[in-house]
């Protein structure tokens, strides 16, 4: 696990309404703050000449304990006792619910000390265009109990939390050896109900092959927490990171966010391994031919870079009938994942009415013999 040298002082950020004083919160429909007690808006703050972008940092250096104290930062989190998400809350905030699982639990003096965020993508999808999203899923799915749909059209609202990942970049240089095969035909005659007849069969000629292939990779993606199944979050996937602005505490006004529970070093051997997969692609189309063994590949890595980014998500945790079932909604897209219920009745009635239809085919083929 990477040691990050003294964080710098924690920041406490709150948006009054510069009209009544209440707390402002992003609005993800208007992409300005807004007040919810008087409905004054305000700008979030201009970008200063400073920002120049969403800046990368240096993944060795990061090894080596060598980036700037301004890059790191402690914050107040919980650690939710069922599944372990760490959640950031506000200081006058004492129990909740843990977004992730619905599990009650109690704020405690826990900090997370990590590198601070570098860029984010803002809400665009509100807490309704979430749940309508959702609901729409849910009425498509077959088999999905009513109660749980009802439940969840009329249950409570949808948390927004920002979701921790990294990105990386990276140089590579692979060079490669292996096998290219290329497909011939020969002529056989076998017999087939009783009669001769001529087939052409595939073979493979392999050949020695080798030689190098180079990619840049961009913005690697890495799910950097440990509270949402993968699957759920890749699913999630495309996000539009090219749309990604400077982290501004701004955006973050009345939602919540998620501490990295995956470090540093253990997020570069998931992007490694999404890197590893497209070298190997490459060298199968370097090779070329109709078939491809590859022996070794030997790749260079270099230039390694990295940030922390956060991404939106819209989360419902329901229990129902004792079981959780959470679902996730990209908060830009809409796109909607998660646990998949089923109801028993709605399967055990699907049977008996396959049964049915079954036997009174049956009985007509029956009755025309």
């Amino acid at each position: 696990m990477t040691d990050l040298p003294p964080a710098a002082p924690t920041d406490e950020h709150r948006f009054p309404c510069n009209q009544c004083g209440a707390d402002l919160t992003f609005d993800p429909e208007r992409g300005q703050l807004i007040c919810d007690h008087c409905g004054n808006t305000q700008p979030v703050a201009e970008k200063g000449p400073w920002d120049g972008g969403v800046k990368e940092l240096d993944f060795n250096q990061a090894l080596k304990n060598q980036i700037p104290l301004q890059e790191i930062e402690t914050t107040r989190v919980t650690t939710c006792p069922n599944c372990a998400a760490q959640i950031e809350f506000d200081p006058d905030i004492h129990a909740t619910e843990c977004p992730f699982c619905a599990t009650p639990v109690v704020t405690d003096t826990g900090t997370h000390r990590h590198f601070k965020p570098k860029g984010l993508l803002p809400f665009a999808l509100d807490e309704k265009g979430a749940r309508d999203a959702m609901n729409t899923w849910l009425g498509k799915l077959w088999f999905a109990p009513n109660g749980l749909q009802e439940y969840a059209r009329k249950g409570r609202k949808m948390q927004g939390i920002y979701v921790p990942y990294w990105t990386f970049d990276a140089d590579t240089k692979s060079s490669y050896t292996g096998q290219r095969g290329d497909a011939y035909y020969v002529t056989k005659t076998v017999m087939r109900d009783g009669k001769q007849e001529t087939v052409q069969e595939r073979k493979i000629r392999w050949s020695f092959a080798s030689g190098r292939v180079a990619r840049f990779f961009d913005d690697v993606l890495v799910l950097a927490s440990k509270s949402l199944p993968r699957k759920y979050t890749e699913a999630l996937e495309p996000w539009d990171l090219p749309a990604m602005e400077p982290y501004r505490p701004e955006y973050l006004a009345g939602f919540r966010a998620e501490a990295y529970s995956v470090d540093l070093e253990e997020g570069m051997v998931l992007a490694r391994q999404h890197i590893d997969r497209v070298i190997e692609r490459d060298v199968r189309f370097d090779i070329g031919g109709d078939a491809q063994r590859i022996n070794k590949i030997e790749t260079t890595i270099s230039d390694v870079t990295f940030k922390h980014i956060l991404l939106p998500v819209w989360l419902a945790a329901y229990k129902y009938r004792g079981k959780t079932y959470r679902f996730v909604v990209n908060g830009r897209t809409g796109r909607v994942q998660g646990e998949r219920p089923w109801s028993a009745w709605k399967i055990a009635i699907a049977v008996v009415l396959g049964l049915i239809v079954a036997g009174g085919i049956g009985y007509i083929v029956a009755q025309n013999q």
